[in-house]
């Protein structure tokens, strides 16, 4: 009805509004100094690729800031400058689109359940989980400081406190965390941040905790494809089921598709 129309609308301005904020307080590539091994990764990934985030910069934001120079979708295939061939363009952040989609449409309804977000960076998918959900308590899991310290600066801002708390730590220190967990959401979460090994002994950590039945995983790319590199123990089909997701229920205009399709859903068995 209209009221509920007016409240989601209301809730999209305060989403926006604190990506304002926290393009503020970045700089365009939305990275701290101190992430220096995803920037290295980033940097010696074969192709050319720029890390925008999702939340902060939506496509047309992008095209703005290509058009004012500050930004470019293409480099030279000969000498890497950026004059000719598309760019890749790696997000950790969902956008205003995909975090609506997953509370509004993947999501069931969360009343009382606990969600965590491993690898909460800037708070994105804490923030429209308390907007567009009834989740009883929203954790961000975060190993960088200064991430955590941007959180929690919008939490205070925007009077989030009551529902949303943000854990500086390292994921593989949250077992009872991750074992009382209703939904646990990870986008993106190690490929970039974490050498093989490590991605690895990661994953086998989220495996051995994550098994609450009947609880959910969210993750972007799929756990087939994040674990197709890696040597883990890890037997899919004894922890997890696939839900499928109607990608056709969301139909405001300018839907991309393609990332709403990068997003998948498990129900632990």
């Amino acid at each position: 009805d209209d009221f509920d129309e007016l409240l989601v609308s209301n809730n999209d301005v305060v989403l926006k509004n604190i990506a304002e904020d926290l393009r503020n307080c970045l700089p365009i590539e939305a990275m701290f100094n101190s992430e220096h091994q995803a920037v290295q990764k980033i940097h010696q990934h074969p192709l050319p690729m720029i890390h925008v985030d999702a939340f902060l910069y939506d496509d047309d934001f992008v095209d703005s800031l290509c058009e004012e120079g500050k930004m470019s979708r293409s480099y030279c295939t000969e000498c890497g400058s950026y004059k000719t061939a598309s760019l890749e363009f790696i997000s950790h952040s969902f956008s205003l689109m995909e975090l609506k989609f997953l509370y509004q449409h993947v999501l069931p309804d969360l009343t009382g359940k606990v969600v965590v977000d491993v690898g909460s960076r800037l708070g994105a998918v804490l923030f429209a989980g308390y907007l567009y959900s009834s989740a009883s308590q929203l954790y961000g899991v975060e190993m960088n400081a200064d991430f955590c310290q941007l959180q929690d600066m919008m939490i205070t801002k925007y009077q989030f406190i009551d529902r949303i708390k943000v854990v500086h730590a390292d994921i593989c220190t949250q077992a009872s965390l991750l074992q009382k967990a209703d939904v646990v959401v990870m986008n993106n979460v190690f490929e970039y941040f974490l050498d093989r090994q490590e991605q690895a002994r990661a994953w086998e950590f989220i495996a051995c905790n994550v098994r609450k039945r009947g609880s959910l995983l969210v993750t972007v790319p799929s756990l087939k494809e994040s674990l197709s590199k890696l040597q883990t123990n890890i037997q899919l089909s004894q922890w997890v089921e696939e839900m499928q997701i109607n990608y056709d229920v969301y139909m405001e205009k300018d839907v991309d598709r393609e990332a709403l399709e990068q997003i998948h859903l498990y129900r632990i068995l």
